[in-house]
């Protein structure tokens, strides 16, 4: 099944609107129109994929410490902000399917946890996005993560994360048998969008909080962002028909 690749991503869940990778952030975009949502994956102390961007704590949360070491039982008594805890990953998935959302699944590794974050990740999003219309998009800034994704779930389609995009990208994205590039929306190049144009690749830029700033990148060539401000772009968010995602 193909997707449709929304112009669109709700960054973090629901972007500076609602409480960073929670499931009221993504029940947020889904109201506001969003198609897609982006969020990070880490495993706790007892190894459960869990919505959480740091790896510490102390920054989107009332705790405190690193979450790989962190056991459940702590881990979900934790305030996320306004009352909202840390979601597991199955349930955020469960919730995208509910909204027929485009998940981007960023794996977002603790140091030292990329193989085993990698692996549990990419199993359970095949396993728990089985028979879905939607499928997800797996992305992460580790080449060790995408390595895994690519042997483990093949089907699943992958994108190459960086913050500026190296000059040898094009031979990365075969490499690693990737579908996607995101990058900086501050750091992309007019040079890498015609390479991208010319090798019929996708790319998405984060993050953009500011109406000017993506019709540019639009304009440019770049084919979906990630957003915090929702309320900017709601008016603007049915999916973008040009690109489908997977095969």
């Amino acid at each position: 099944m193909k997707n449709p690749l929304p112009r669109w991503f709700a960054h973090r869940g629901g972007g500076s609107l609602a409480p960073e990778n929670t499931l009221a952030g993504i029940r947020l975009a889904a109201r506001l129109g969003y198609r897609a949502v982006e969020f990070d994956v880490m495993l706790s102390g007892d190894g459960t994929p869990v919505l959480i961007h740091d790896e510490t704590l102390e920054r989107t949360t009332n705790g405190s410490g690193r979450v790989c070491d962190t056991p459940d039982s702590i881990l979900f008594r934790l305030d996320a902000g306004n009352g909202e805890r840390i979601p597991r990953f199955a349930e955020a998935v469960a919730l995208c399917r509910e909204y027929g959302l485009l998940a981007n699944v960023e794996i977002k590794p603790a140091t030292g946890f990329e193989r085993e974050t990698a692996e549990v990740v990419a199993r359970m999003t095949t396993s728990l996005w089985q028979g879905a219309v939607v499928q997800p998009l797996i992305s992460s800034f580790s080449l060790e993560a995408i390595e895994v994704a690519r042997d483990l779930v093949p089907n699943i389609p992958r994108g190459l994360l960086f913050e500026q995009v190296p000059a040898d990208w094009l031979q990365e994205m075969s490499r690693w048998q990737a579908l996607t590039l995101h990058c900086s929306a501050r750091h992309v190049s007019d040079q890498v969008l015609g390479e991208a144009r010319d090798h019929a690749v996708p790319v998405l830029c984060y993050t953009v909080n500011q109406p000017e700033q993506a019709k540019s990148l639009f304009e440019r060539g770049v084919s979906a962002v990630f957003t915090d401000r929702l309320d900017l772009f709601s008016s603007e968010t049915s999916a973008y028909k040009g690109l489908q995602l997977g095969g």
